[in-house]
């Protein structure tokens, strides 16, 4: 048999063993490419280059998972999905193979990231990539709000006369003026923080609450922080939303929260429909509470004004949840997505994801990972494991048999060390190997004792006082450390007075040295016949004549004078 054909015969087996434990992503030669598949849409021309080297791209454009090929249930081991697809518990349950989900986007209230992460399955979202066409697209509606453009072109287009100053009056009734007015933000994150920057510079003052922010930020931003969404309610004459949907802020605005705000003011919401109370909102609208209101996500999604309780509130502004798009944070989005897909099939799950968003809940059930590496037996690791080895992640219940004896590689296997000491050293399978170590045995045990009795181990450090010295040492290991500490205090003042002494000489030689370069120099380039210099710097006296000049001291020479004519 081939070493291919054992391969699959032993993944086949694990497969077996292993069968309702989720496995991680295998992928290389001996593996079969994974399988990705984007549920709820159908153009992958932008993740294909990105993962086509290391998986296979699928689309489903389903919108419920009753709609998804039997296959993607079955082999699929990453996901990625926009807002129009809901997982819940029972959907998560029909993948056999996911180990990850991608959500195209920041919010994941239509993914039970619980149900997934006890599942083994990680979640992620791109929070980054639509920030800015989010802020803008709140502004827009903001500004709509306050100066009315949106019902002024409605007029115009049923052909409502505008000539008279109180035709004007009457059809742009209720605009407002902005500067000075009280913004005010529920959720203070990366859109929070992108609209309190544009508000600003129409002349609006920002507060915002947000009990998960840490202080300070407000400072960097020059807005001011609130600590009670009563108190925000109350100061703002325009609140905006900007939180994630989750099961302790569902319905958020209700109809008690909208009695503290202010009579008269607006409401806008692009984060998530969840957060609307809509019947509340649309009986508000019509008594008049709520100036109006500009809705960009509903509690029901396709929205239609047909259906549901805002067919018939006045001062209404919806669209259909598009304030994030853009041609370039589509593609950003997907680009992250798929990069976010290629790291989890390369990596490591949940440790080599960026923004996985259920950590909290996530169980590592996957302990064959490096299941190719041979069992370890307990004497060649020195008992300090037991055995059989156990197998980190593996859910209550023990671990099937046929695994016991696999160690996971990189993962550390709680023990428990023996009570005694270990031994030296493990028996050897080889009789004559351990007849030698028997034999050397004795004099190991001598050497070992010579040593320790030739250099003793200090008992503490000398900057340790005396008096702190425990129980244990006795007046012998006393009086040793005193004796120490005078030994070590002499060799010190010994080491100082040498290098000082050794320093003053080594400048004194320097500084004579300087001296007789200058005085040569200085006589060099004199005038005169000679120069002599004393110099009783130097060890000993010393006489040094200088010629005035070069051609002087070479006239003076009998073979240069004949040779100059002056002999």
């Amino acid at each position: 048999m081939s070493l291919t054909d054992k391969h699959k015969v032993k993944r086949q087996r694990l497969d077996r063993i292993c069968e309702g434990i989720r496995p991680q992503i295998m992928n290389g030669p001996m593996h079969p490419r994974p399988l990705v598949a984007l549920l709820d849409g159908r153009d992958c021309t932008v993740e294909m280059p990105i993962l086509k080297d290391l998986a296979t791209v699928a689309f489903c454009d389903a919108q419920s998972t009753q709609e998804i090929h039997e296959k993607v249930l079955n082999e699929a081991v990453g996901a990625m999905m926009y807002h129009t697809i809901t997982l819940t518990r029972e959907d998560l349950e029909k993948f056999k193979a996911l180990r990850i989900i991608i959500r195209i986007g920041s919010g994941y209230d239509n993914i039970d990231i619980k149900a997934a992460g006890e599942l083994g399955i990680a979640v992620c979202n791109i929070p980054s990539a639509a920030v800015e066409e989010t802020a803008d697209s709140t502004l827009c509606h903001v500004l709509n709000l306050y100066r009315r453009n949106t019902w002024l072109y409605q007029a115009l287009r049923e052909g409502t006369r505008v000539q008279s100053v109180e035709q004007i009056r009457e059809v742009a009734s209720g605009a407002a003026r902005i500067r000075g007015e009280t913004l005010g933000l529920i959720g203070f994150g990366r859109s929070g923080q992108a609209v309190a920057v544009r508000a600003k510079v129409f002349g609006f003052n920002v507060i915002f609450y947000d009990p998960y922010l840490q202080d300070g930020l407000e400072r960097s931003l020059g807005v001011q922080r609130v600590y009670t969404l009563q108190d925000l309610l109350y100061q703002s004459d325009c609140v905006s939303l900007h939180c994630n949907l989750n099961e302790h802020n569902h319905h958020l605005i209700n109809d008690f929260t909208i009695k503290q705000m202010r009579q008269g003011a607006f409401l806008v919401n692009t984060a998530r429909g969840g957060l609307v109370d809509e019947k509340a909102l649309a009986q508000a609208l019509k008594e008049g509470r709520i100036r109006g209101a500009a809705l960009d996500v509903h509690e029901t999604e396709p929205f239609t004004f047909a259906q549901g309780p805002l067919k018939d509130a006045p001062n209404l502004i919806c669209t259909p949840h598009t304030a994030w798009y853009s041609e370039q944070a589509s593609l950003e989005m997907r680009e992250a997505a798929a990069t976010e897909i290629r790291r989890a099939v390369t990596g490591r799950i949940p440790d080599s994801l960026r923004n996985c968003v259920n950590k909290e809940f996530f169980v590592t059930t996957a302990p064959w990972a490096v299941m190719d590496q041979p069992g370890v037996h307990h004497e060649l690791n020195g008992a300090a494991y037991r055995y059989p080895p156990g197998v980190v992640g593996v859910a209550p219940g023990g671990i099937p048999g046929a695994l016991e004896g696999m160690v996971p590689g990189g993962l550390p296997i709680a023990h428990t060390l023996p009570s005694g000491t270990h031994p030296s050293q493990a028996p050897s399978p080889n009789p004559a190997l351990q007849t030698r170590r028997d034999q050397r045995a004795p004099d190991r045990a001598i050497a070992a004792e010579g040593i320790r009795t030739a250099s003793p181990r200090p008992t503490r450090r000398l900057s340790q006082p005396t008096d702190q010295l425990g129980p244990r040492d006795s007046e012998t290991t006393r009086a040793d450390c005193h004796r120490t500490e005078e030994a070590c205090r002499g060799i010190s003042t010994f080491n100082v007075l040498v290098s000082t002494l050794l320093s003053l000489w080594v400048q004194y030689r320097l500084y004579s040295l300087m001296m007789m370069m200058m005085m040569m120099v200085f006589g060099f380039f004199s005038s005169g016949d000679t120069r002599m210099i004393v110099d009783t710097k130097s060890s000993g006296f010393c006489l040094f004549f200088f010629p005035a000049s070069p051609m002087r001291l070479l006239s003076r020479l009998p073979y240069t004078s004949e040779l100059m004519g002056e002999a």
